[in-house]
């Protein structure tokens, strides 16, 4: 597992795929996700299946926080497409629990994912696509140390409208890891 002060990222496991499904078909929790459609358990069993098989660094991990003396699901995280040659990886991450928002676990989640990256992983980039109008998610990018690095106009439509998808990263030189809050 891998810890922070606030909260811990865990490997997630068959039993978490019926939480997975109802937080992906709540459509405020979908909205800013490439996912279009309702979506079954049938469909999350066999992306997990298929997730089982790609390589450990790129499997998805549930974001946990402390509630008393355990831990509550709140979201999942992961690095997809991790380019060994190039040391770049693209970073997924979404909290399904809509009670959590707000909170900075987007923004802590983020800045531990960032660590595990360079040091353990030892990549060089990390990048990520959002849309435009996911203001929260870019707040969080933004404090976590990413930077704005260009615009794919109007290349997601969602609800009648066209939005912009920004593309963001830090590299291991711009990344601080002075955040005494991951502990």
């Amino acid at each position: 597992m891998i810890y922070s002060h606030r909260l811990r990222f865990r490997a997630a496991e068959r039993e978490d795929i019926p939480r997975f499904v109802t937080w992906l078909n709540d459509p405020d929790v979908r909205r800013h996700l490439s996912l279009i459609y309702p979506l079954s358990r049938a469909e999350e069993e066999e992306w997990f299946n298929r997730m089982l098989k790609s390589p450990a660094a790129e499997h998805v991990m549930v974001i946990e926080i402390r509630q008393g003396d355990g831990w509550k699901p709140i979201g999942n995280i992961s690095l997809m497409d991790i380019q060994w040659i190039e040391r770049s990886a693209e970073l997924g991450l979404f909290i399904g629990e809509k009670e959590e928002w707000g909170k900075g676990y987007g923004t802590e989640a983020v800045k531990l994912l960032l660590r595990h990256g360079f040091q353990t992983l030892n990549l060089h980039r990390i990048f990520l696509r959002v849309h435009e109008d996911n203001l929260r998610g870019i707040r969080a990018y933004e404090r976590a140390g990413f930077i704005h690095e260009g615009r794919l106009r109007q290349a997601v439509y969602r609800e009648g409208l066209f939005y912009d998808m920004l593309i963001m990263s830090v590299l291991r030189d711009e990344w601080q890891d002075g955040d005494q809050s991951l502990g």
